[in-house]
């Protein structure tokens, strides 16, 4: 007779809280035993004998039947009980496949079977996935435990893939570990107890003190996962175990530190993602990055087809907007099955926050039937672990878009008042999981966009976002006026660099402060055309600050300050053929700095000139301005605005036809760049000395020199001068004969060529050009070339034609003197010849040795009508 069989439920079976007391008072256990030997808690045994628990797991039972020594009839009583079937309905003891229910899921602690490795090491937990690009975070993690780090927590978001990364840490690690591989899930409300009963359980023993026998010296791991949901328990229950056995290691997981002394945490960081501006060019190269190269394989289980050409855009963005969280990125590419990628991104990129994550991600099945929850909600549950000054500084800090350094950090903290030590504040957020730090330079700090996203939501919610913009407005500015200055000088590339990491936060920064505070955004822009001009964004630059200068609300903005943002747009309108328009406003800058007595900005407007007359057919006057700027910088002691005095100058040399005087001029520009450590102008003047050799007729020359000056102009990232001397290799390739390489320059200065008569940059000759770009001219003479060398002298006088147009007003008039010459030399047209003969005159261009041979001799062998 079943122990406890006088009571019983009205249906007549025994209930199961009777049921389970009777047998383990049968077998003589009391309730902290059975736990032991069930490997369950001992709060979950109290609750199901006290009939707090309608419906318990079917695990849990089987494992209390197994512990108890349960078989046949008394086996089946105890399941039946524990799943008390409705009338006429299947009963559930039977099923293995019920629905798991007991006590509230997070006061339970599930433990796997054991396996045994190749190793002989037994390993009490399920096989891992695979992990894609999170190869060095296991052998990393695995090499930590081998050291005999007794425990390592590995933090981060919810869906960031702790417990999958930790599983296969705990293989990886087996063989290290002989004593045997464990684990534990860790159940809301859990007591110590509970986590040492069930660590004990899974470790093969009953009592603490057996421990060490059992483990015999030999080191054993244990996984400890989902610590946050009791994490003083499990504090106290593994300095028990660590003291008992001292070879125990212990591997964590959650969303915090456990807090023990000597835990080494390792935050698990998302995966990476192409940076921006980057796209795959092909679907192979989705594996260089690991967060596309998951979300290009889960997508192939959703559809058959992979990532097409068109998609990988909206690929690449979509997986910067979910942040590299592998969950995320699962659940998003399962969404392929409905729509295609870009839809996705269409769909979804805006509100990534209310992706669902479908439970938190665990290895135990209980953990996975979780109810669904949104990646709002788990990083809240993060936001929630920190203090309410933590959270107010999170908040602040999402104002940031990129990475930050230090510094950046503590400045927009302080909100103008003084700094204090940051530090703690970011290790912290860095224990949680919430920052992410890559590389070694000063700007490595980044908040997870998930997480940014959030704070910024709650900064709304706050209140709080107007003003934590204007205060990042204000920091970025502050940056970038005190780096500007650097852009000039041996630092340049390093300067460069240094604006481009914030890049994005600049453009956040303009944008709030042209909209709140305009004469902040006015300092801002007139602070960055150098560094506008060196990455190619002339045309988005000068948009920013006419329409700056144009806002009634800068009016009263400092003289001075108007004066750098109109030389500015000034400088950057050199750089797209529009400089009669900046004109005016570079002559009144000039006057103000004169007035003002502001010498740094007189040799800049007056270097701007030098750069803008030209193209007004100006050039005496432009020759006078790089002469005062010469004087006035002599008298100073300004070295570097000496040598770019000099390489004006040059120019002019050029243009009457003294390439020896050019040559001597460009040696002095490279001495006194050398003396101020200016290396681009150093590179220029390799650049000007290409041009140089090829009007003199040495186009061999020309090519190695104008070659290795582009090379050194892409490191430096000066798309405007790099575009110039390919120009230059362009025509001495043309010139030589060398046709493949010659349209291949064609083919990057312009994308796309036409040949004449057809509709396109320069094939229009016509004269009815849509396009007068500097490159339309260089690449029209090009093709002119080309066709002379092979003797068709009709596409030759087109080519040559089309180049005369695009070079119309152009800055630099030789380009149009060259095109002239040739469409003189193709037709022996004395209209032609007039037309060149004025060009000469009004722009005071002569002609060089090569160019009167070719005018000549071409001109002598055209037949007379």
């Amino acid at each position: 007779m079943t122990p406890g069989h006088d009571r019983s439920r009205p249906d007549g079976r025994l209930r199961l809280s009777e049921l389970l007391r009777g047998h383990r008072l049968a077998a003589g256990l009391t309730q902290a035993e059975l736990a032991a030997r069930a490997g369950i808690g001992v709060r979950t045994v109290r609750d199901l004998e006290r009939g707090r628990s309608a419906r318990p797991q079917r695990t849990t039972i089987d494992l209390l039947a197994d512990a108890l020594g349960l078989t046949g009839d008394a086996r089946r009583a105890v399941l039946a009980a524990a799943r008390p079937a409705p009338p006429g309905g299947p009963d559930p003891a039977g099923d293995p496949d019920a629905p798991v229910a007991s006590l509230p899921a997070a006061r339970q602690l599930a433990v796997t079977g054991a396996t045994t490795t190749g190793t002989g090491t037994p390993i009490a937990l399920p096989q891992p996935v695979t992990l894609i690009g999170r190869d060095r975070d296991v052998a990393e993690v695995a090499a930590l435990l081998a050291a005999d780090r007794a425990v390592v927590s590995l933090v981060g978001l919810a869906g960031v893939g702790k417990s999958a990364l930790a599983l296969s840490v705990a293989y990886a690690a087996a063989a290290d570990h002989p004593g045997g591989v464990a684990g534990v899930l860790v159940g809301e409300g859990s007591e110590a107890g509970d986590v040492l009963a069930a660590a004990l359980a899974v470790l093969g023993v009953n009592r603490p003190a057996d421990l060490a026998c059992r483990l015999a010296d030999r080191p054993a791991l244990l996984l400890v996962d989902a610590v946050e949901r009791a994490p003083e328990a499990v504090a106290e229950a593994l300095r028990v175990l660590l003291a008992a056995a001292p070879t125990l290691r212990v591997l964590i997981t959650g969303r915090r530190p456990a807090g023990l002394p000597g835990e080494l945490v390792r935050p698990v960081a998302p995966l990476d993602v192409p940076p921006a501006g980057v796209t795959p060019a092909d679907p192979a190269e989705l594996a260089r990055w690991p967060a596309t190269a998951l979300f290009a394989a889960r997508l192939a289980q959703a559809r058959p087809e992979p990532p097409t050409p068109a998609e990988l855009p909206a690929l690449a963005a979509l997986v910067r907007r979910l942040g590299g969280l592998p969950l995320a990125i699962e659940l998003m590419a399962a969404r392929g099955r409905i729509l295609d990628v870009t839809e996705l991104l269409d769909r979804y990129g805006d509100r990534v926050l209310d992706l669902a994550t479908g439970g938190r991600p665990g290895w135990e099945p209980a953990a996975r039937a979780a109810e669904p929850v949104t990646l709002r909600e788990a990083v809240a549950t993060s936001y929630r672990l920190l203090a309410p000054e933590e959270r107010a500084a999170l908040r602040r800090l999402a104002a940031f878009r990129n990475r930050w350094s230090v510094e950046l950090g503590e400045e927009l903290l302080a909100d103008g008042g003084p700094r204090h030590d940051a530090l703690p504040l970011l290790d912290r957020l860095r224990e949680l999981g919430l920052l992410s730090i890559r590389g070694t330079g000063p700007f490595r700090f980044r908040l997870l966009d998930a997480v940014r996203d959030f704070a910024t939501e709650q900064a709304a919610g706050e209140g709080e976002l107007a003003a934590i913009r204007h205060r990042h407005a204000l920091v970025i500015t502050g940056l970038v006026l005190r780096t500007a200055p650097e852009l000039v000088g041996a630092d340049l590339t390093g300067t460069v660099r240094r604006l481009d990491e914030v890049t994005s936060d600049i453009i956040a920064a303009l944008g709030h402060a042209a909209e709140h505070d305009p004469l902040t955004a006015l300092r801002l822009a007139a602070a960055l055309p150098r560094w506008w001009r060196l990455r190619g964004r002339d045309v988005s630059g000068r948009r920013w600050l006419r329409r700056l200068l144009a806002d009634p609300r800068t009016a009263d903005a400092r003289p001075l300050l108007r004066a750098w943002a109109m030389t500015g747009a000034a400088r950057l309108a050199a750089e797209h053929a529009a400089e009669l328009e900046e004109l005016p406003a570079a002559r009144a800058a000039l006057a103000i700095f004169q007035a003002e007595g502001e010498v740094t900005g007189e040799l800049s407007a007056r270097s701007v000139l030098c750069t803008l007359l030209p193209a007004a057919g100006a050039h005496d006057e432009a020759r006078a301005q790089g002469e005062a700027v010469l004087d006035l910088a002599s008298r100073h002691g300004r070295v570097r605005e000496m040598a770019v005095a000099h390489h004006h100058l040059t120019w002019h040399d050029l243009r009457v036809g003294d390439l020896s005087g050019a040559r001597r001029r460009l040696a002095a520009v490279d001495r006194l760049a050398a003396e101020c450590g200016e290396q681009r102008l150093r590179v220029l003047v390799r650049a000007d000395l290409a041009e140089v050799t090829r009007l003199e007729g040495r186009y061999v020359d020309a090519v190695a020199q104008g070659r290795r000056a582009a090379a050194a102009l892409a490191e430096l990232g000066d798309p405007g001068h790099r575009r110039r001397v390919l120009g230059t290799v362009g025509l001495a390739l043309a010139e030589a004969g060398r046709a493949d390489e010659a349209l291949a320059v064609v083919a990057e200065l312009r994308p796309f060529r036409g040949a004449p008569g057809q509709r396109g940059p320069v094939g229009d000759p016509a004269g009815s050009g849509r396009s007068r770009r500097p490159e339309d001219a260089v690449c029209a003479l090009i093709e002119g070339h080309l066709a002379l060398r092979r003797g068709d002298r009709e596409a030759a006088a087109e080519w040559f034609a089309a180049a005369a147009h695009a070079a119309a007003g152009a800055r630099d008039r030789r380009d149009a003197i060259e095109a002239l010459v040739g469409l003189a030399a193709t037709t022996a047209d004395v209209a032609v010849l007039e037309r060149l003969d004025r060009a000469r005159r009004s722009t005071g261009v002569s002609l060089v040795t090569r160019e009167e041979e070719l005018l000549y001799a071409l001109v002598a062998a055209r037949p007379r009508a």
